[in-house]
């Protein structure tokens, strides 16, 4: 129904637009007596063969919806309903901050994938903060910190504990973002010494507390093998919980779509990153002996996609294009081809 009816009415309208008509029309239809259970029943495919332990967390099946969708905690319970076994919110930073100029959000239809340059556009970790604390599902829910743009790097650490700290009561386990192409300078955190500085700190703060949180680290797919050497020993290095693999790619290669899209500034996500995010989970479980969890995202966009991600080392899997591009029913869609393949 998505594809055939909605999807090609919203792909009439300006991206973000669109984003934002679809989030007020899910929001009003979830306040109809049994749209929720009409929902569940279409899209919530349950099966005990897809619950996963994964650092520490158990969850129900191992699909989750990427950050960047919903950012600010606007539709967990609704999201919840279609079937996500874990939702990951943000990326939040301590001050609500607007973003980059629009427009910033652009489809490249031929290519089944979008070019963003949202810039952290948030409402602020607090405002997340009091959402998530009125939710009413209890789906496991990642919280992606970064910085607020105006922090120089060499403060950075304090943003980030800012957003650990304040979210620490309300999600299950928490996401580093230093990946985004879209922040000016973020990019260099993921250099070595500032990197693992930001993860010790974040870490021992952490430690500090009578129960610990997963914290995981998002990296771009425009990494180095010798970079992903050094994200490797960081990680077992800091001890933190695992990597997100990956992020959107600043590269443009072998794209399909008018020249004027394709030259549009910020990140690229959807099926050009299909093969490049795989060959970063697999360089990272190959390489650690999968001496910790990875979750897999990056141009999902059908089961066998799903499948291809798990069976290159990844422990979960994270939607976002292909959410946009195939609708929710792709949830129900890879967890049923799951439960048959496992």
């Amino acid at each position: 129904m998505y594809k055939i009816f909605l999807q090609p009415l919203l792909f009439q309208i300006d991206a973000e637009k669109a984003h934002h008509i679809t989030f007020s029309l899910v929001k009003n239809l979830f306040k109809i007596p049994f749209v929720p259970s009409i929902f569940k029943a279409f899209y919530n495919y349950e099966n005990p063969k897809l619950a996963k332990k994964v650092f520490g967390l158990t969850f129900k099946n191992p699909v989750g919806l990427a950050a960047g969708f919903d950012k600010n905690a606007v539709l967990v319970d609704e999201l919840s309903a279609m079937g996500f076994g874990f939702i990951e919110i943000g990326t939040l930073t301590p001050k609500a901050q607007p973003g980059n100029d629009k427009p910033r959000l652009f489809r490249l239809k031929a290519d089944e994938a979008l070019i963003n340059r949202m810039g952290f556009n948030n409402d602020g970790v607090k405002d997340a903060v009091a959402r998530l604390k009125k939710r009413n599902s209890s789906v496991l829910i990642g919280g992606n910190i970064g910085k607020n743009k105006v922090t120089p790097n060499e403060e950075a650490v304090n943003d980030y504990t800012i957003c650990f700290n304040e979210l620490f009561d309300v999600v299950d386990y928490f996401v580093v973002n230093v990946s985004s192409p879209n922040t000016p300078n973020l990019r260099a955190l993921q250099e070595k010494e500032p990197l693992k500085q930001l993860l010790q700190t974040l870490q021992n703060n952490n430690d500090s507390r009578p129960k610990q949180k997963p914290i995981l680290l998002k990296i771009a797919p425009d990494l180095t093998n010798s970079q992903l050497d050094d994200i490797i020993e960081i990680v077992q290095e800091t001890k933190i919980a695992g990597v997100i693999a990956t992020n959107t790619t600043i590269s443009r290669e072998g794209l399909a779509s008018e020249p004027a899209l394709v030259q549009e500034m910020g990140g690229l996500s959807g099926k050009p990153v299909t093969q490049r995010s795989t060959e970063v989970i697999r360089y990272l479980a190959t390489q650690s002996g999968k001496s910790f969890p990875i979750i897999g995202v990056g141009g999902i966009h059908s089961p066998e996609d799903a499948k291809e991600k798990l069976d290159a080392g990844a422990d979960l899997i994270q939607l976002y294009t292909g959410f946009i591009y195939e609708g929710p029913a792709l949830v129900s869609q890879i967890n049923r081809y799951l439960a048959q393949h496992l």
